[in-house]
């Protein structure tokens, strides 16, 4: 097959959060199994900034002007080309200055708001990438284009170049529903699509143009980031008001869990931390458990527990409950550690929380790849009490590390993390219910129990995580397959 990736954001070269580091790894992954891979994204100002430290030679397509068409008239594109790091996958930038060159991606970083562009700029970015397949020649199997940002995709293939694509199939990623991609009902003009598809069919939501709705309602195929999370956006509780359309697309819906790029999260090569081990000579982990309570300014207590968490500071993460239980949870002989940043209220609650246990409780409000790696590789244990959460990739790291993660039961974090209520011997954490204090701190007593009582059952479990295989390899195979079989759907 041929795979064309359309996104607003591909890892290493420009990045906010997951999305990236989906849209630059299954490429890559694809390329490996043994498909052509080909990926669309815009030249934002971050690639070229970025281009040196990611070893990213960027070089003209050789392809003249691309003209696209918007609102009854046409803007244009450069097209750029570079390669994904150690892949033979071609990258083709969108180069449009006055759209892309900018200093955040989606927020303007000085007054902490959206571009009240973006419709344009986005709509911009579908309708030039199916300009830039059709100008190339690019003769693929597969468009996949992920979140609102690409949300057109899909609307083009089906209604503009029915003729164009036929053959070829669309595939629309839902990274998170919570972003759906809304705008004000007289963007439909910059879309250069019939006016008729403006109803509650098609892109019309509550009055507005969605660009989101116009993935989910037009591609051939829908994937979003964990089966668990597929169930949930069919509910009125996760869906955003989109959960009726879903549902009625959910024979075409299919649930595939993110990967893990092991090149970079693997304590037996991670260069960010003290020191390595492995599942079979974990004795490395004391050394980094050290570092991390020198880092953090706690006492260093090889026999003290200690819980790690990451994460953006909001409502979604659940660290509220942390906050509403901590009195409790510093009576019961651990330390905690969080890395983070975000909302300032719950700054200043977490901060003062610091100051009340400065030797059990510590807090960085900031974010850094090697505290990360650190807080990974050095605490026992990895607590994540999100009220939902798509995918997550930090239980999965938790787990490579030997860190056993404790979870709310949603979402992908229920996909992926073992129990020790259900799992026994085989489990690889501990599961709560969402959005309760008092399941959570049960929860983590257990996990305490287990740890200080039971050695060779942690030891256990710390183990089984270790030996998990949440690889980019096995999510691209899982993609591949609905490929094939939505390709065997084409007439």
């Amino acid at each position: 097959m041929h795979i064309v990736t359309i996104s607003s954001e591909v890892a290493p070269f420009s990045k906010t959060g997951g999305l990236g580091d989906v849209a630059g790894a299954l490429p890559v992954a694809y390329e490996k199994a043994g498909h052509q891979s080909t990926v669309i994204t815009p030249l934002y100002r971050q690639v070229r900034e970025s281009a040196g430290r990611v070893g990213l030679k960027l070089e003209d397509a050789g392809e003249g002007i691309l003209r696209v068409p918007m609102n009854d008239g046409e803007e244009v594109a450069g097209l750029v080309k570079g390669r994904l790091p150690g892949s033979d996958v071609t990258v083709y930038f969108l180069e449009n200055d006055y759209f892309f060159d900018r200093s955040g991606l989606y927020v303007d970083p000085k007054t902490g708001e959206d571009y009240r562009d973006n419709s344009e700029r986005f709509i911009f970015l579908s309708r030039g990438a199916v300009a830039a397949y059709m100008q190339l020649g690019l003769e693929a199997d597969v468009l996949h284009s992920h979140d609102w940002q690409a949300g057109l995709v899909p609307a083009y293939h089906k209604h503009l170049y029915a003729e164009e694509f036929a053959g070829v199939i669309s595939v629309f990623t839902v990274h998170n529903i919570a972003f759906p991609g809304i705008f004000a009902r007289w963007d439909m003009r910059f879309t250069g699509l019939p006016h008729e598809l403006f109803n509650w069919h098609q892109l019309e939501f509550f009055g507005n143009l969605c660009l989101l709705k116009a993935g989910l309602v037009n591609a051939d195929g829908i994937t979003t980031v964990s089966k668990q999370y597929a169930r949930e956006i069919q509910t009125e509780a996760f869906g955003m008001k989109m959960e009726g359309i879903i549902r009625e697309r959910s024979d075409d819906l299919r649930g595939i869990v993110n990967g893990v790029d092991y090149a970079v999260w693997n304590p037996e090569t991670d260069e960010m931390i003290p020191a390595n081990f492995s599942a079979e000579d974990p004795g490395g982990k004391s050394l980094c458990k050290a570092e991390l309570q020198k880092r953090f300014a706690l006492p260093v207590e090889d026999e003290t527990p200690l819980v790690g968490m990451i994460g953006r500071l909001v409502h979604q993460k659940g660290y509220d409950l942390v906050l509403e239980q901590l009195e409790g949870i510093m009576k019961s002989g651990l330390q905690m550690v969080l890395l983070g940043e975000g909302d300032p209220q719950l700054r200043k609650k977490l901060a003062r929380a610091a100051g009340k246990y400065p030797e059990k409780f510590a807090v960085k409000v900031d974010f850094d790849e090697k505290t990360a790696h650190l807080i990974e590789a050095g605490a026992d244990m990895f607590l994540m009490p999100s009220r939902y959460e798509p995918c997550g990739l930090n239980q999965l790291f938790s787990m490579k590390y030997g860190t056993v993660p404790l979870v709310s039961d949603t979402g992908g974090l229920a996909d992926t993390v073992k129990g020790y209520a259900n799992h026994g011997e085989k489990a690889t954490g501990f599961v709560f219910k969402p959005d309760s204090a008092k399941d959570m701190v049960e929860a983590l007593n257990k996990a305490l129990n287990v740890y200080n009582k039971n050695s060779d059952m942690w030891r256990r479990m710390m183990q089984n995580g270790m030996r998990e295989d949440w690889s980019w390899d096995r999510s691209a195979s899982e993609y591949l397959d609905f490929f094939r079989e939505k390709l065997q759907m084409v007439p």
